[in-house]
């Protein structure tokens, strides 16, 4: 991209500060219950009111009359309603709520089951429209549980009508309304992205995009709207990222790396020889780790088992053979201990000294620690959020590895690369990342990939069953304990007061629009399955592990389940990585319908890691239904069927949102509203490009034709600039 392809003629020219930075109680009629309800959904600023984007679309201009609609296809329809009324069935608690809809040609028969709440919203003499399949059935035309929205007068007819999420307090007519408001005094807003990069997209402008998408006049707009959005979020998105990561903003020369004895030294150590993607990942970080004029921004990713840890000792050996201190961070202690199990002796023997630092470090202990750690007396730090402490210094940290990085928020990465600026950065996770997701949200690092296990343990077999199938599962475990064998058993919850949670968000999960189940779903936890449990194995020991115990209280629990003291451990996802006891061969997992398949995939890695065969049942509460298989069944059934990481991932990514698969939501990260990433991948590669060469033309965005996006990305993600810079 040329600089011309950047910068319009009239550069000089910047657009006038528009209203969408106002607060959204400055528009008309927004006060009182509706302004809380607004608030409630998120929107504080006018900007917010305009990228509050409808979930739908109900297209009366293709609707049909009772008569003319097709059997078999989804259609819209139009009527008034003509009776209400609730009726119970045959099944225990079941209720159908039956709304006769009539027009000039016919009547059309609508059922909702399990919801009886909408005869109360829905009144006889009101315009309804409905979206759903058209079937014949009993000398009506019907539709089963379809979209549904009350009508006000006759304006819909031939139009596009949106249709918002809202909440108590603003209706789905008052919402189309305020934002009819906004966009009409937003007028034709500034539109942050340069003419030309636009042109070259072949992207809609900004003020044309979200008129668009909130009304739009043929339904084949909203999808270029949706192309702009998207692309909008991914560019800035990707400038926040390369921002904050920009050495030349930093004002430090990078630490160079020069490989030496500590190197050498820990390959004659190793046990075993690298893989071709091992070798391959490790030619790339120690190549970036010898330059000297950019520090090293990489993302170390691999399934599960494919030596990852192997990988990073050569990293922390290099470190060691320039003379610099090396800081490895993992999310939770029980993680931080079996890199320090795994990798202590290698470094040992390697000629590195290291030392391990959590939340359970006894104070005497840490305080020695901390002492040798300030003097340059241990090479490489491994730790927990511990290592962020205000006391923790280093005599000259030279690389700093992040182990699972969605776990940890921005702040916590950037406050650790402050105790040694200029350090070079090595990112690592085991969860499989589709490619689109890892350019989108990992743009920023160069990226090594180990898709293979270099040694091949026993493997694990995953089976699916359901609830009423239990015994199957506890046979398998019975059998494994009379082996001397031990077994995981994971629940999605510490205790029953957790599920008093909506079900909306569970993957595949049979529900309504409106996210209730349409199945009785148990919802098993750690404190009650342990009971549970302990009943039915009354000779084994059976122990709990969660998050929300102690730091040294889940430590002792490792230690014991890993001496073989616990014959079945009871636990949360807190297991999903690091974790290593090769003596437990069998795993049930409860509601397997509450987790990612990547999640999922992560867990069952926790057996048949060595010699002996481990077995994986996941148990759903979501059963068939007349014989047909639901989608949440359908789902963990494909991850019976593959034990590739990657091919689950690009499964979870077309049925989960990407902040399911990596927890940004939960962890300080970002969330994509626009992007879809499984169809977005031009758009996703445009995004990319363009961030690079916007920042190859004005390195801060300081430029006068890109200081409007310095402005946006500001506005979304913080003064990334004071971040970068120290400030």
């Amino acid at each position: 991209m040329t600089d011309a392809c950047i910068a319009p003629r009239a550069a000089g020219r910047l657009a006038r500060t528009c209203s969408l930075a106002e607060d959204v109680s400055r528009l008309k009629y927004v006060s009182g219950t509706r302004e809380e309800a607004l608030r409630r959904l998120g929107i504080e600023r006018v900007g917010d009111l305009l990228l509050h984007v409808p979930a739908r679309y109900l297209d009366f201009s293709r609707a049909y009359t009772v008569e003319s609609a097709p059997l078999g296809e989804v259609c819209t329809i139009v009527g008034t309603i003509d009776r209400v009324s609730n009726r119970p069935t045959s099944k225990r608690g079941m209720t159908v709520t039956e709304v006769f809809l009539v027009d000039a040609t016919g009547v059309l028969k609508i059922a909702f089951f399990k919801q009886p709440w909408i005869a109360r919203e829905l009144a006889v003499g009101e315009r309804l429209a409905v979206i759903g399949k058209v079937e014949f059935a009993y000398g009506f035309k019907q539709m089963a549980a379809p979209h549904y929205e009350r009508l006000e007068g006759d304006g819909a007819s031939g139009t596009i009508l949106p249709v918002h999420p809202v909440r108590d307090g603003v209706s789905q007519a008052w919402m189309r309304r305020l934002v009819s408001i906004a966009l009409e005094g937003a007028g034709t807003f500034c539109d942050p992205v340069p003419a030309p990069l636009r042109s070259r997209r072949k992207l809609m402008s900004l003020s044309r995009a979200v008129r668009a998408v909130q009304f739009p006049r043929l339904m084949a707009e909203v999808a270029f709207a949706r192309k702009r959005l998207a692309y909008d979020e991914l560019l800035y998105l990707q400038l926040a990222l390369r921002l904050r990561n920009d050495v030349n903003l930093l004002g430090v020369a990078p630490v160079r790396h020069a490989p030496g004895a500590h190197v050498e030294a820990l390959r004659a150590a190793l046990p075993f020889a690298l893989s071709a993607e091992q070798e391959t990942a490790v030619r790339e970080i120690l190549g970036d780790m010898a330059r000297g004029d950019r520090v090293m921004n990489r993302l170390l990713l691999g399934d599960v088992g494919t030596g990852k840890t192997a990988v990073a000792c050569f990293a922390l050996a290099a470190a060691a053979d320039s003379g610099m201190q090396a800081c490895v961070m993992a999310p939770t202690g029980v993680l931080a201990q079996q890199y320090a199990v795994k990798s202590g002796p290698l470094l040992e023997a390697a000629g590195v000294s290291w030392a391990l630092l959590t939340g359970a470090t006894p104070h005497a202990e840490r305080a020695m620690l901390l002492e040798h750690l300030a003097s340059g007396g241990i090479s490489v730090l491994f730790g927990t959020h511990a290592v962020l402490g205000e006391g923790v210094a280093f005599e000259h940290l030279g690389l700093v590895v992040i182990d699972e990085q969605h776990r940890f928020g921005v702040g916590q990465r950037n406050a650790l690369r402050s105790k040694g600026p200029g350090a070079d950065l090595l990112v690592m996770t085991a969860t499989p990342i589709p490619r689109t997701l890892a350019l989108s949200v990992y743009g920023d690092l160069d990226t090594s990939v180990i898709r293979h296990r270099p040694i091949a343990g026993a493997g694990v077999t995953t089976r699916v069953l359901e609830g009423p199938n239990r015994d199957i599962a506890y046979g398998a475990v019975r059998e494994a304990l009379a082996q001397g064998r031990q077994a995981y058993v994971i629940c999605p919850m510490v205790s029953p007061q957790e599920g008093a949670e909506s079900l909306e968000d569970v993957p595949g999960l049979d529900v309504d629009e409106n996210g209730r189940a349409h199945q009785a779903v148990t919802l098993h936890d750690v404190q009650t399955e342990v009971e549970e449990l302990r009943r039915v194995f009354s000779s084994a020991r059976v122990e709990m592990l969660h998050g929300k115990m102690s730091a040294r209280a889940k430590d002792e629990v490792i230690d014991d389940f890993r001496a073989g003291r616990i014959d079945v451990l009871v636990a949360t996802t807190v297991v999903e990585v690091g974790v290593d006891v090769p003596n437990a061969t069998v795993m049930l997992i409860e509601n397997g319908e509450r987790f990612g398949l990547a999640t999922l995939h992560q867990l069952r890695g926790r057996v048949g890691r060595g010699s002996l065969a481990g077995t994986c049942f996941v148990i759903t509460e979501v059963r068939s239904r007349r014989g047909k298989r639901t989608p949440a069944l359908e789902r963990l059934e494909a991850l019976a069927k593959t034990d590739d990481g990657f091919e689950l991932a690009e499964m979870d990514l077309r049925l989960r949102h990407e902040g399911e698969i990596l927890g940004l939501r939960q962890h300080g990260g970002v969330s994509l509203r626009f992007v879809d990433l499984d169809a977005d991948v031009d758009v996703i590669e445009h995004a990319h490009e363009d961030a690079d060469e916007l920042l190859r033309y004005s390195r801060d965005l300081g430029a006068v034709a890109t200081l409007p996006l310095r402005h946006e990305v500001v506005s979304r993600y913080g003064d990334v600039f004071k971040e970068v810079s120290g400030g």
